[in-house]
C-alpha cells in the first residue's frame, strides 16, 4: 500500500518536470537559442555644449534570434536613441539587433542622444550607461569620453564612406 502514493508522488514530479519544459518554445523567455550581445568601439566625442552630447557604439549579436534595443539609461542624463535613414535623423522607441549582425552607432548614422547632462563630460572621462533589450537582459557600457574630432579606425569605419 505504500508503494501507490510513492509511485503518485513521482508521477506528479515527473509530470511537473516535463510541464516546465514544454514552455521554452517561445525563445523569448529562453536563455538558449537567443541573442547574444556584446558591445565595443564605444565611445563619447567630447560635446562642445553643456547640455548635449552624442554616443558611439557596436552591438554585436552572435545569437540565433534578433532582439531590440528599447532603451538606453545613464545617470549623466536622459538619453535617446536616434536612427538615421537617407540622412534624416529621428528618434526611435526600439532598433533592432539582427541575429549575427551588428548595430553600428556612428557618426553620421544611428547614434545615442544625450540631453540634459548633470555635467559636461571631458576627454579622459567615461559615461555609464545601461542598454535595455526587448529580450535580453540589460548591458551595462562605459563610453570613454575621446577629442571632439576623434575618428574610430575600427569599430565604426565600414560605412564611412556614406
Amino acid at each position: 500500500m505504500r508503494r501507490r502514493p510513492a509511485l503518485a508522488a513521482v508521477a506528479v514530479i515527473g509530470a511537473l518536470t516535463l510541464a516546465g519544459c514544454g514552455g521554452s518554445d517561445s525563445g523569448a523567455d529562453s536563455a538558449s537559442p537567443g541573442a547574444e550581445l556584446s558591445v565595443d568601439a564605444a565611445y563619447i566625442p567630447q560635446p562642445v555644449s553643456d547640455s548635449m552630447a552624442a554616443g558611439f557604439l557596436t552591438i554585436t549579436n552572435e545569437g540565433d534570434s534578433a532582439d531590440e534595443l528599447t532603451s538606453v539609461t545613464s545617470e549623466a542624463g536622459e538619453v535617446t536613441v536616434h536612427e538615421t535613414v537617407d540622412g534624416t535623423m529621428k528618434e526611435v522607441d526600439r532598433i533592432e539587433v539582427p541575429a549575427h549582425g551588428q548595430l553600428v552607432f556612428k557618426s553620421g548614422g544611428n547614434h545615442l542622444m544625450f540631453e540634459k547632462l548633470k555635467q559636461q563630460p571631458k576627454q579622459g572621462q567615461s559615461v555609464a550607461v545601461e542598454l535595455h533589450f526587448a529580450h535580453s537582459d540589460p548591458v551595462a557600457v562605459k563610453l570613454p569620453v575621446k577629442a571632439a574630432t576623434y575618428q574610430p579606425t575600427a569599430g565604426h569605419s565600414e560605412d564611412s564612406g556614406h
